[in-house]
């Protein structure tokens, strides 16, 4: 198969590796419960979800991956759910076991299973060694973080230590949204709870990260370290013309470095041929890759998002497969490099 052939899903979440014996085994959020029907439940931070095979037996995955004819998918650890969050004596040594399995998982599926890593978060000494074994000894491309860390330019400074390390054999951060160690879940919403948290928040969210990657000097002080942004950037497509705006009338002196933007990577998770319209103009189809958020979403990336746009053949191909293969590329280069 030939690389123009390749359809590279940039966006999932894998609860395997060990991971769902040792949330069986609380009684706290994050936790399991069987419903009176018999089914599992997840009970997370901001609420509870069917828990099905999906979201643990890589197989499953496969099989839909070949279904719909993704070539390649990206497994992150399952950051939402906050496990990362838990003290580093009671988490840490699952985390290193998930992250094994995920470069095994890779080498068993000659690379169409590529693997995000998790760190104890709790403790940063273990979190930074972790990001160094990741990358020097299991040669996974890199970590996911919760996006609550990157919320504001004081945020940010909490992951100094982690980007510091992160830096040294160059590394891919998935930017997710997820709480921060000791962050209470905000209060739900009185009605509409999905849509507000899971759709509006989410997407503020989203921006609100980007503008502290490219406001912060994160691009220039960490070279080596390429950062994800999820969703399109979040609502940012859609009112950067105003925030130019408001720069231009307000700080006339500062104009607002749009051109930063594309300096980031970027994927469509769960957003349709519309969104994905308004992103490539602003962002450039060479920084936004097919993302699916599977197993919480089951749409076929391409099929759904990707196909029906209004976007030339190239500008396609290079969504559909070929920012990530040059961004794997990339990474490998950097840690070869070291």
């Amino acid at each position: 198969m030939g690389k123009e052939q390749y359809r590279i899903d940039m966006h999932s979440h894998y609860y395997g590796g060990g991971l769902v014996e040792t949330i069986s085994a609380r009684q706290k959020r994050p936790y399991l419960r069987k419903a009176n029907d018999g089914t599992l439940k997840m009970v997370a931070m901001n609420g509870e979800f069917p828990f099905t095979e999906h979201y643990y037996d890589h197989r499953v995955g496969l099989a839909e991956m070949n279904a719909q004819g993704l070539t390649h998918r990206l497994l992150t650890f399952p950051g939402a759910l906050g496990v990362d969050l838990l003290p580093a004596h009671e988490i840490a040594t699952a985390i290193y076991a998930f992250n094994d399995h995920l470069a095994e998982l890779g080498a068993q599926t000659q690379g169409a299973l590529i693997g995000l890593a998790g760190v104890p978060l709790a403790d940063m000494d273990l979190a930074c060694a972790e990001v160094l074994r990741i990358r020097r000894d299991l040669g996974l491309p890199g970590i996911i973080l919760p996006s609550n860390y990157f919320n504001t330019l004081a945020d940010m400074e909490e992951m100094r230590p982690l980007l510091d390390a992160a830096n040294t054999y160059g590394c891919h951060i998935m930017l997710h949204p997820g709480l921060k160690v000791g962050e209470e879940p905000p209060a739900r919403p009185t009605d509409h709870m999905q849509y507000r948290l899971s759709a509006l928040d989410l997407q503020n969210s989203a921006a609100q990260v980007a503008l502290t990657v490219i406001l912060s000097d994160m691009l220039d002080a960490y070279p080596r370290v390429t950062f994800q942004v999820v969703n399109l950037g979040g609502t940012l497509p859609f009112i950067f013309e105003r925030i130019e705006s408001i720069a231009r009338h307000r700080n006339p002196d500062a104009p607002f470095p749009t051109e930063r933007l594309k300096r980031v990577w970027y994927d469509c998770a769960s957003l349709g041929p519309r969104a994905l319209e308004a992103a490539v103009k602003l962002l450039g189809a060479d920084r936004i890759m097919l993302g699916s958020d599977y197993p919480i979403f089951k749409d076929d990336p391409y099929a759904h998002a990707l196909a029906p746009a209004d976007l030339s053949a190239q500008d396609k191909q290079q969504i559909a497969w070929k920012t990530a293969d040059d961004l794997v590329t990339q990474l490998s280069a950097l840690r070869e490099n070291t």
